[in-house]
């Protein structure tokens, strides 16, 4: 299949664009079914806009889960990382290196 390029507009600004025959190739290949419907600076300036970090000069805030358990080698209470699973093993950060290191020896 042959492409040569075309000249599309864009649904912001109404300015025509090319969508040239390389461009059409690698949405052939990736099987994309549409044509783009914005030019370049459009769809940085819409991407931009999205980005939580380009929204404020501090990184994005995560929620995360910190629990309070107890340790099911030693019994200490501690703080995970995560939301634990009913009937699974939970680590203080010291039992969990020791399994670590121990699992990497054996």
């Amino acid at each position: 299949m042959e492409f040569q390029d075309k000249a599309l507009k864009c649904m912001d600004c109404g300015s025509e664009f090319v969508f040239t025959a390389g461009e059409q190739l690698f949405f052939h290949d990736k099987q994309f079914r549409n044509e783009p419907k914005r030019c370049k600076a459009c769809k940085s300036k819409r991407q931009g806009s999205m980005s939580p970090a380009s929204s404020s000069s501090s990184p994005p805030s995560y929620n995360k889960v910190e629990t309070r358990t107890t340790c099911s080698a030693c019994g200490k209470d501690t703080t995970v990382p995560f939301k634990p699973t009913q009937g699974r093993p939970v680590f203080c950060r010291e039992c969990f290196q020791q399994r670590r290191a121990a699992a990497a020896t054996a």
